[in-house]
């Protein structure tokens, strides 16, 4: 089955360039300026976005994620909610692949076969659940496949080449490639460190590979345009919904514009950025 993600990369691939994948977190400030900012991305250069599902404990996101998370239980945001946030993107968007992000408690008290069904059917394309190993692929990532779902798996610094094929065996969609060792937003990465990890990635597998960790300017999101086949940014975007919330920290009418007004600038980098193949990088 092909799906929208296989799609907009088959695109992509066409034009010759990188992927901009947005990270926004689901009811960040509240429900009606989440969807404004939702439906804000495609337009400002967005090609694929992930969507944040709110946790209280995320192990793996820095500060940022962490406060968007709190601030979006705060304006009521839950499961169901933002599930709703997708139906109602669909309603205007049927092309731009939206995947769902975070952890697996919120789906398993959701109930998987549920969550499934529900999220197929309000127009979500894949999962990425961080905390889910290849060792527990039967508990989501297979019924995820069956259900029509990409599940996209990270591979990291630490990912060694005995590592990789297990991380590699049941993902769909494309390989996120954490940049640095340690939490969302903590460093900036190192694009040729980046560049031999995406390299020895795509000599295991065909899918995309996509870069996220660290991300922050339209600069380094040329440079890792270069050598990934897509620039994942998350932190920024979320800081700069806290940046444009007022005094009380309530949303101001330049808040979704201004995340819109940095993803312009970040797809301007990555469709900036010259190619490079795999086998040219040593």
């Amino acid at each position: 089955m092909t799906t929208r993600i296989d799609r907009r990369f088959a695109a992509l691939r066409e034009e010759g360039r990188a992927a901009l994948v947005t990270f926004v977190m689901a009811g960040d400030p509240d429900y009606e300026h989440s969807l404004a900012i939702l439906k804000a991305l495609p337009g400002a250069g967005a090609d694929v976005i992930e969507l944040g599902m709110p946790f209280t404990d995320p192990m793996a996101d820095g500060p940022a994620i962490q406060a968007a998370g709190l601030r979006a239980f705060k304006s009521g945001q839950n499961m169901k909610r933002t599930l709703a946030l997708v139906r109602e993107f669909r309603a205007t968007d049927g092309t731009t692949p939206i995947i769902l992000m975070g952890y697996y408690n919120p789906i398993y008290v959701y109930g998987i076969d549920k969550f499934l069904a529900d999220a197929k059917a309000a127009g979500v394309d894949g999962l990425i659940v961080v905390d889910l190993p290849p060792e527990e692929d039967e508990e989501l990532c297979l019924p995820a496949c069956t259900a029509g779902l990409n599940f996209i798996r990270l591979a990291t610094p630490t990912t060694d080449d005995k590592r990789l094929p297990a991380v590699l065996r049941n993902t769909s969609g494309f390989i996120y490639y954490v940049s640095i060792t340690g939490i969302t937003g903590a460093a900036a990465p190192d694009s040729g460190k980046v560049a031999q990890a995406v390299a020895r990635i795509k000599r295991r597998t065909k899918l995309p590979v996509c870069v996220g960790f660290g991300v922050r300017t339209a600069e380094q999101a040329r440079a890792m345009a270069r050598d990934a086949d897509g620039v994942v940014v998350g932190s920024a975007l979320v800081e700069a919904v806290r940046t444009n919330l007022d005094s009380d920290g309530k949303p101001t009418a330049a808040t979704a514009e201004s995340v819109a007004d940095l993803v312009r600038a970040l797809a301007a980098g990555v469709r900036g950025a010259r190619r490079v193949a795999a086998t040219d990088i040593r």
